[in-house]
């Protein structure tokens, strides 16, 4: 597939730093000796099956969860001693249970604009992921997609470096899909980071610059997509489907269209 974007990173200046991060459970080691680097600018992935350790890793890193041991650093702050500086340049995706499904977007925008502690517009904040005409809706009565796109627009309120997405595209169609790859995208033209996680390859592949996988705690690759590719083709890999220059998901986008869709 033909990358989503082209969209240089900064690779001189991390703007995460990770190094041998260790989390255990009791008797149980969750992440295992992590150490890895997410340039500014950059859309990094975080890939893995479930229980690999990626979510436990995020959210040491969001000051979220404790650490056993090792050391991080995001934007130059600790998350040993400077948690309050490091949630200030942060945003975190909110999963559907944080939101209250009776009050309309703009009273839930206001809220979380108070709880961040900074002034907003709402209008404004619901114009960057196209949701304006939806703002004396209920939260409870957007479609997936709409939810996904209003959790998105919650991570910049506080106008942040960084912002972590757990999975956005998960149970979406494929126009809403692709609505929301576009919005990633125009977030980091417009200066932030985004670390990612997903169990769609072919949207690590679209979307990031550097894909990490995680197996049992572990980092067992990280590079460029393309680079990962070409060295599986290296070692003799062949795929017993011929590889066109569309795929079905093409062909649906093509004859349906990419519009935004209220259902």
């Amino acid at each position: 597939m033909k990358p989503y974007y082209n969209y240089p990173m900064d690779r001189n200046n991390a703007i995460i730093s990770v190094r041998n991060l260790v989390k255990n459970y009791d008797d149980f080691t969750a992440v295992k000796g992590l150490s890895f680097d997410v340039y500014e600018n950059e859309i990094f992935g975080l890939l893995g099956p479930n229980g690999a350790g990626k979510t436990t890793t995020l959210e040491i890193i969001e000051t979220l969860r404790e650490k056993t041991s090792g050391e991080i650093t995001v934007d130059g702050f600790s998350v040993d001693h400077d948690a309050n500086e490091i949630k200030r340049i942060i945003g975190v995706q909110l999963q559907a249970a944080g939101y209250y499904p009776n009050l309309n977007l703009v009273e839930l925008m206001e809220l979380f604009a108070g709880l961040y502690g900074v002034n907003i517009k709402p209008m404004e904040m619901l114009e960057k992921v196209n949701l304006q005409d939806k703002a004396k809706a209920k939260y409870k009565a957007l479609s997936g997609g709409q939810k996904q796109r209003f959790s998105i627009a919650t991570t910049l309120l506080n106008s942040p470096k960084i912002i972590f997405l757990d999975e956005p595209t998960t149970g979406l169609d494929p126009q809403a899909r692709r609505n929301l790859w576009d919005l990633i995208v125009e977030i980091r033209k417009n200066g932030t980071t985004v670390v990612i996680t997903t169990h769609y390859m072919d949207e690590a592949e679209q979307l990031c610059d550097r894909v990490a996988f995680v197996e049992r705690g572990e980092i067992i690759a990280l590079d460029t997509p393309d680079n990962l590719i070409d060295q599986l083709l290296a070692r003799g890999f062949e795929r017993t489907k011929e590889v066109k220059k569309a795929n079905l998901e093409d062909v649906f986008i093509n004859l349906t269209g990419k519009e935004w869709r209220e259902g």
